[in-house]
């Protein structure tokens, strides 16, 4: 297995690369301070941009260890919008679980399904995963639309595992594709 983690890939409208330092700002601006977005996350809401700062740090000093985590721009302006990341991975079998954000200015616009398939893709072409996994919760259905529409398919929910924010329960839905299965 290959392991090299987070390479920068490019598609028609995007630009998927690590994080920098210098990234802090995008993140803060249009996703971590986001109310809309966070409704479906289970992390709070920035409070300053130096908590965006230390995070992107963090993820930094992990890309050492083969981490995959990619913060996505826009190719026509600079302008990060989201960002897709490993949740967990099984080196021995083979599987990735994967987890996405977006900046709500930037939904309905196809952005989203863009990065993620061509993420699967390099995950089971080029680093050999067997399988990638996602989820989202029941009250983001959305999320679950952009999975189907690149090809992974429903895998089972666990019943109100998640709180959402506004204290409600939800559902977590999971999703996968397998290597044999890429469009």
């Amino acid at each position: 297995m290959n392991n090299i983690g987070t390479k920068t890939i490019e598609t028609e409208r995007l630009v998927l690369r690590r994080f920098t330092e210098a990234d802090a700002e995008s993140m803060f601006n249009n996703w971590a301070t986001d109310p809309e977005t966070n409704k479906y996350l289970s992390w709070p809401l920035h409070k300053d941009i130096n908590e965006t700062r230390n995070i992107i740090k963090e993820w930094i000093l992990n890309y050492e260890n083969g981490f995959y985590n990619w913060i996505i721009e826009l190719k026509d302006t600079p302008q990060a919008i989201g960002s897709i990341c490993e949740e967990g991975k099984s080196i021995k079998h083979k599987t990735i679980s994967l987890g996405y954000c977006y900046g709500s200015k930037y939904w309905n616009k196809g952005y989203a399904s863009e990065a993620l398939k061509r993420i699967i893709e390099y995950l089971l072409e080029e680093q050999d995963f067997y399988l990638v996994e996602a989820n989202h919760r029941s009250s983001n259905p959305a999320s679950g639309r952009v999975m189907e529409k690149v090809g992974m398919k429903y895998d089972g929910k666990l019943r109100e595992r998640k709180i959402n924010p506004d204290g409600t329960r939800a559902d977590v839905i999971y999703y996968s594709i397998t290597k044999d299965e890429l469009l």
